[in-house]
C-alpha cells in the first residue's frame, strides 16, 4: 500500500513536469512575436529570468526598427544579470548603448556594463582583470554622465577596488621581500608610491622600501655595495624626515647608520687599495 502510495505521488510529479514542460514547449513554438513578447515580459516579472531570456532569444533578431526592440533587448541583457551571467551582461549592456545611443535606458545600460564587471571583481590575492575592467568602466562613465545621481555610487566603488589592487600589489612586493628578492622587492613597493598617492599605508611601504635596499646592500657583491649603501641613506633620510614621530624611525636611523658604517669600511679598502698600488 505504501509503495503504491509512493508511486502514484512520484507519477503524478512527472505527470505534472511534463504538463508544464509541454505548455512552455508550446509558448516557444507559437509563431506569433507579440505573443512571445508578452508571454516573455510575464516570465520577466516571475522573476523566471531562463525562460524569459529563451523566449526574448526567439523574437529579438526580428525586431529591428520596431519600437519593442529597445525594451525587449534591455530587459534581454538584465535576463543574463539576474542569472549572474556578468561577462555576457556586460556585454549586452555595452551592445544596447551602441545600438540604442538616444535611449533614455543608455545611462543605466552603461552603468550595468560596468557593474556586472564589479560583480565579477574576485578576492585581492586572485587575478583582477576583472577589477580593471570595473574600474575603467566605472570612469568612463563619471565622464560622460558627470552630473548623474550615480556618480557618488561609481567612485565609492572605483575607491573600493583600488584598495583592492593596492592590497594586491602590496602582497606581491611583500612575496617578494619574504623570498629576498629585496631588488624586485623594492621597485613594486616604489611603483606603489607613485600608483597610489592617497593610499593610507605610505609609512608601511616605505619602511619596507628602506629594509629592502639595506638586506640588497648588505648581500651585493663588493663592486655594488657602494652604490646600494648610497640608496639606503637617501630613502633613510627621507623616510625619517617624512615621518619624524614613527614607531619605525628608530629602526631606519639604525639602517642610516649600518649604511654610513659600510660606506666607511668601503671607503678604507678602497684607500687601502690606492696605496698597496702606490707603493708598488
Amino acid at each position: 500500500m505504501i509503495k503504491q502510495t509512493i508511486f502514484s505521488i512520484i507519477l503524478g510529479s512527472i505527470i505534472l513536469l511534463g504538463a508544464c514542460k509541454s505548455d512552455f514547449e508550446k509558448i516557444r513554438t507559437n509563431p506569433d512575436s507579440d505573443f512571445l513578447i508578452k508571454k516573455a515580459f510575464e516570465y520577466y516579472e516571475q522573476e523566471d529570468y531562463n525562460k524569459a531570456q529563451s523566449l526574448f532569444e526567439l523574437v529579438i533578431n526580428s525586431l529591428r526598427g520596431k519600437t519593442e526592440a529597445e525594451r525587449v533587448y534591455f530587459s534581454y541583457a538584465y535576463t543574463h544579470y539576474y542569472q549572474e551571467k556578468y561577462v555576457l551582461a556586460s556585454y549586452y549592456f555595452k551592445n544596447f548603448v551602441a545600438t540604442y545611443g538616444n535611449s533614455p535606458l543608455k545611462e543605466e545600460a552603461e552603468y550595468m556594463s560596468a557593474y556586472s564587471y564589479y560583480k565579477l571583481s574576485p578576492i585581492f590575492r586572485l587575478e583582477q582583470s576583472n577589477t580593471m575592467k570595473a574600474i575603467d568602466g566605472f570612469q568612463l562613465f563619471v565622464n560622460t554622465y558627470p552630473n548623474s545621481e550615480r556618480v557618488a555610487e561609481c567612485n565609492r566603488l572605483i575607491d573600493e577596488m583600488r584598495i583592492k589592487l593596492e592590497q594586491k600589489e602590496f602582497s606581491i612586493g611583500q612575496l617578494y621581500y619574504d623570498t629576498k628578492q629585496y631588488q624586485s622587492a623594492t621597485r613594486v613597493f616604489e611603483n606603489m608610491l607613485k600608483d597610489y598617492p592617497d593610499s593610507k599605508n605610505h609609512e608601511n611601504i616605505r619602511h619596507l622600501i628602506v629594509k629592502s635596499a639595506y638586506l640588497l646592500a648588505e648581500n651585493s657583491v663588493f663592486e655594488k655595495k657602494k652604490e646600494r649603501f648610497e640608496a639606503v641613506m637617501d630613502k633613510a633620510s627621507e623616510f625619517i624626515k617624512k615621518y619624524p614621530e614613527s614607531n619605525k624611525t628608530q629602526e631606519v636611523k639604525n639602517f642610516l647608520t649600518d649604511a654610513r658604517n659600510g660606506m666607511k669600511k668601503i671607503d678604507n679598502v678602497g684607500y687601502k687599495n690606492e696605496s698597496s698600488r702606490s707603493r708598488s
